[in-house]
């Protein structure tokens, strides 16, 4: 017991490793709760039962000659489970390939092939995405909702899954993903890059035993499985896991049974509740109205506090990172005094790059370099000040799985990552992205346009839920999705729905021209009838709308005799 207080305190340089942290973890908070469900007991595990629970299942991997290296694959929804099969992997040796939950067969497929993959542990709601081919393959095949074995390879029973004890730079995770670009990338984590993680987080956020996380976003995203399933481990503290989807009626409910101090979300889902929720209240509402315009400060108050309320009414950190938030939300939140804070980082930075923390945040700012990486503008332009965010540290990954010469693409020989986002540094250090290198468009005059920050200002239009600006023929187009009640798609076809839709993709344009730059000036409107494919963190797949139009540009052209949808 001496040795295990006299470990706590010098943790942080113990953990070195997720094997280190798994030790200690489970030995020094073995009576504290681990993870549950919101909803029921069904996966509940204390530190000790998950410690028993993983020794038991890295017993029987071995026992079929899985060994440290072997690859280990998880596909499934967000449960307790998932971190009890990801630790059988990781402690002992093994690697981890984690694959997002809302991957199509054809891409678990190709992840699982690439990989070499030899165990799966997938749940009753993934089981349909694994071909039977696949299953064929596999030595072993765990039901992770029971963790029983569904599929065993008799012939490899051998007994021989030797184990090792990783080393910092051994291999831990690879984390597959296509990002926004299309091109699928297996992202080589070592146990260094995870653990470094895990001790910037403290740095930017301490947490004790007592707190109380909600686990909402995909546990194979590197933002999710680094802040929400490893970091609460290194404190001691208990996830609590939505066994629904993330509704606003299930969330709502779960915040009020939970009452989370702590939760790591996407821009989407905090803009969604300001769009849907805060301005409609504050419009409807005359007494609300009079103190926007007379008593601000008020307001943000009244509403703030209401909001806190609504997430459970303990929260004392509600991280923000994925893609960028919104100004006019952040301003919001800033001035409601919300405890939000924001964070920057790559799949290939395990992910953690910049932090600004709750308190310390400016407006449209991805804060300061976190603990222990540094950060620069590389290729700074100077009438701008606009240079690519380069990182270097621990967190920086090994490369890409079998792909030296993509890896050498992004990361130098002294250790530097590109990140591919142009950015600006202010006097006090805080970095302002401006937009990805390879979605900038290069203006008539040689100036650089960032699509993003139009967006950003078509976004705050009343009624519209998302878009995305793309050249074509050397103008700019907006791609435009209105919130479902906005446009009534079974009148298509009627001059009364041309007519509507007409007002309002001019009433967008006269919009953003007046607020937007010389350059930045839209040239037309399209708009889109069903909501754009999106990652894990709910970022626009722009590559699979490069060449796309609007569905009314479509329909126009059905009604003309111009089916075009097959060049699209």
């Amino acid at each position: 017991m001496n040795a295990l207080r006299r470990l706590t305190t010098r943790k942080e340089s113990f953990v070195t490793t997720l094997s280190k942290l798994f030790e200690f973890s489970t030995l020094a908070y073995s009576k504290n709760p681990l993870s549950r469900y919101v909803e029921d007991d069904s996966q509940t595990y204390t530190y000790g039962s998950f410690r028993a629970k993983c020794l038991e299942i890295s017993h029987n991997l071995s026992r079929y000659g899985i060994k440290a290296g072997d690859r280990i694959a998880i596909l499934s929804q967000n449960m307790p489970n998932w971190t009890v099969a990801f630790f059988s992997a990781v402690a002992f040796g093994r690697v981890a390939v984690p694959i997002l939950p809302d991957s199509s067969e054809s891409e678990v497929t190709n992840i699982l092939t690439h990989s070499g993959t030899k165990v799966l542990f997938v749940s009753e709601r993934m089981i349909g995405k694994v071909s039977q081919e696949m299953m064929d393959k596999m030595v072993l095949v765990f039901n992770l909702d029971k963790l029983h074995i569904v599929k065993r390879d008799d012939k490899a029973f051998t007994c021989e899954g030797w184990l090792k004890e990783p080393q910092p730079d051994d291999l831990a995770a690879i984390i597959y993903t296509s990002g926004t670009s299309g091109k699928a990338k297996g992202v080589m984590l070592s146990h260094r890059n995870l653990s470094h993680n895990v001790i910037a987080a403290y740095h930017a956020q301490k947490t004790k035993a007592k707190d109380r996380w909600l686990s909402i976003l995909p546990m194979p995203h590197t933002y999710e499985m680094a802040f929400s399933v490893l970091y609460p481990l290194y404190v001691g503290a208990c996830v609590h896991y939505l066994q629904k989807p993330p509704t606003p009626t299930v969330l709502i409910a779960a915040m009020k049974s939970v009452k989370p101090t702590i939760m790591c979300s996407v821009p989407l889902i905090i803009e969604k509740v300001y769009k849907a929720s805060i301005v409609p209240t504050i419009n409807k509402s005359r007494i609300l109205s009079w103190m926007k315009d007379h008593l601000p400060s008020l307001l943000y108050f009244f509403v703030g506090r209401k909001l806190y309320a609504t997430f459970g009414g303990h929260l004392r950190f509600f991280g923000i990172g994925g893609s960028k938030l919104d100004p006019t939300v952040e301003e919001f939140l800033l001035k409601a005094r919300f405890p939000y804070a924001i964070g920057y980082g790559l799949t290939e930075t395990a992910p953690l790059i910049t932090n600004a923390c709750v308190g310390k945040t400016k407006v449209g700012s991805i804060g300061v370099p976190a603990y222990g990486v540094e950060v620069k503008l590389q290729n700074v332009n100077p009438q701008t000040g606009e240079g690519e965010i380069v990182a270097k540290g621990d967190n920086v990954m090994l490369g890409y799985y079998k792909d030296p010469e993509r890896t050498r693409g992004v990361v130098t020989d002294d250790g530097w990552f590109r990140t591919n986002d142009l950015a600006v540094m202010d006097e006090k250090g805080y970095y302002y992205i401006k937009g990805r290198l390879n979605n900038m468009i290069l203006g008539a005059s040689g100036e650089n346009i960032y699509p993003e920050e139009i967006e950003q200002v078509i976004n705050t239009v009343e009624g519209v839920n998302e878009s995305l600006v793309m050249e074509r023929d050397g103008k700019l187009v907006a791609l435009v999705k209105f919130d479902d009640n906005v446009i009534n798609w079974n009148q298509a076809g009627e001059d009364k729905f041309f007519e509507n839709l007409a007002e309002k993709k001019k009433a967008i344009m006269d919009y953003v021209n007046k607020r937007v730059s010389k350059q930045s000036k839209v040239n037309d409107v399209e708009v889109m009838k069903d909501p754009f494919e999106k990652t894990a963190t709910h970022k626009i797949r722009r590559f699979r709308y490069k060449n796309a139009k609007g569905d009314d540009v479509k329909h126009m052209e059905r009604l003309n005799g111009k089916d075009n949808d097959s060049k699209n």
